[in-house]
C-alpha cells in the first residue's frame, strides 16, 4: 500500500530560560516592548507535521512517502531520514529557502515565545498524482502548503484516492468554502476538540452535517484519548497509559502514524484509533519529536496492556 503523507518539514529549535518572562516583561511597557532572554542553549530537532508522521509509520513497519518542501540546508534532515530507511524521493528541494522553523523559547513556568519562518514550505511539493494506483494508495493531507492542502483533496477526489484530511494549525488560513470542499469525500477528518470546534465556526456545518461529507471525524483528546464519530454514533477510545510524560509535541502525528498502519492493515477504525494512541504514548516520553523508538514487541504489550 502506497501511504503518502503531505505537510511539512520543519526544524525546530528549542531553547530553555532559567527565569520567568514575567520578570522581565513590564506590563506598563508593553507597547513598547524591547527584551532580550538569555537562554541555557539551543537543540535542534527534526519535525514538521510530515516529517512526524512518516517517521512513526516507519517504527510501525510501513514505508511512506513524503510529500513537502525542504530548504537549501535539507542535508541534515535527509541524513536523518536515510538513516530511519525513510524515502526522500518526492521532497522538493528549495534552493532559495531555508527550510521552516520554529524557534521557540520557554520559561520556568512553561510559557512559550515562538517565532516561526515558513520558509521552503511557501511552496508547493508538486506532487504527481498519476503514478499512484488509487486502489493501493492512502494519502493524509496534513498542514504545510496551503496551495497543497487545498489541491490534493480535489486530486484525490479525481482520481478515486482514499484520503484523511488534517487541517490542524492551519486552520486560521482557511475559508469557510474552501474547507467544505476540502472535508468533502474524505474518509477521515481528524483534529483535537479545539481545532473542531473551529471547523464547525468556519463552516458553519454541525457534526452531523460535517458527516455527510467526511465519512468520520476523529478527535483526539490528549490524555482523555479519542472520540470517533460516525454516521451511526460515536465511541470513546481512551489514552495508552505511558511509562512517563516528558513532552507531549509531536503526539498528535504519532498518534496519526498508528492510525494510518491500521488502516492499510484494513481494520477498523475503532481498532486503528488504540493504535494511535500506543504509537503516541511512546512519543510524550522523549523530549522532542523522532526521538521515541520501540520495537514491535514493544508496541504489542503495551497495546494488550492498554486494552487488553
Amino acid at each position: 500500500m502506497n501511504i503518502i503523507v503531505s505537510g511539512s518539514m520543519a526544524y525546530d529549535r528549542i531553547m530553555d530560560f532559567p527565569g520567568y518572562f514575567k520578570d522581565h516583561i513590564l506590563p506598563e511597557k508593553i507597547h513598547t516592548l524591547n527584551v532580550c532572554f538569555q537562554v541555557n542553549g539551543l537543540k535542534e530537532n527534526f519535525g514538521g507535521t510530515a516529517g512526524n508522521i512518516a517517521y512513526a509509520l516507519t517504527l510501525m513497519g510501513e514505508k511512506p512517502r513524503i510529500s513537502a518542501t525542504i530548504g537549501r540546508d535539507y542535508h541534515r534532515y535527509f541524513e536523518w531520514l536515510e538513516k530511519n530507511a525513510i524515502s526522500t524521493e518526492n521532497i522538493k528541494i528549495i534552493e532559495d529557502e531555508f527550510t521552516a522553523s520554529a524557534y521557540i523559547t520557554t520559561d520556568q513556568a512553561d510559557n512559550q515565545i515562538t517565532g516561526f519562518n515558513p520558509g521552503a514550505m511557501k511552496y508547493s511539493s508538486c506532487l504527481d498524482f498519476n503514478g499512484y494506483n488509487p486502489k493501493e494508495t492512502l494519502v493524509i493531507v496534513s498542514p504545510g502548503n496551503l496551495e497543497d492542502m487545498v489541491n490534493y483533496p480535489r486530486l484525490c477526489r479525481a482520481m478515486g484516492i482514499d484520503y484523511i484530511f488534517d487541517p490542524g494549525q492551519s486552520l486560521p488560513m482557511w475559508e469557510g468554502r474552501e474547507l467544505i470542499e476540502a472535508i468533502e469525500g474524505c474518509r477521515i477528518l481528524i483534529s483535537n476538540d479545539y481545532e473542531l470546534d473551529l471547523i464547525v465556526s468556519k463552516t458553519g456545518l454541525d457534526k452531523r452535517a460535517l458527516l455527510r461529507r467526511a465519512r468520520a471525524i476523529l478527535v483526539t483528546l490528549g490524555e482523555l484519548g479519542s472520540r470517533i464519530y460516525l454516521p451511526d454514533g460515536e465511541t470513546e477510545v481512551p489514552a495508552a497509559r505511558p511509562r512517563k510524560v516528558e513532552d507531549p509535541t509531536g503526539a498528535g502525528d504519532s498518534y496519526r502514524g498508528g492510525l494510518l498502519c491500521g488502516l492499510v492493515q484494513g481494520r477498523d477504525i475503532e481498532q486503528c484509533a488504540r493504535m494511535g494512541s500506543v504509537c503516541a504514548s511512546f512519543s510524550v516520553e522523549c523530549y522532542g519529536t523522532q526521538k521515541y523508538g520501540f520495537s514491535p514487541e514493544e508496541f504489542n504489550h503495551r497495546f494488550n496492556a492498554s486494552f487488553g
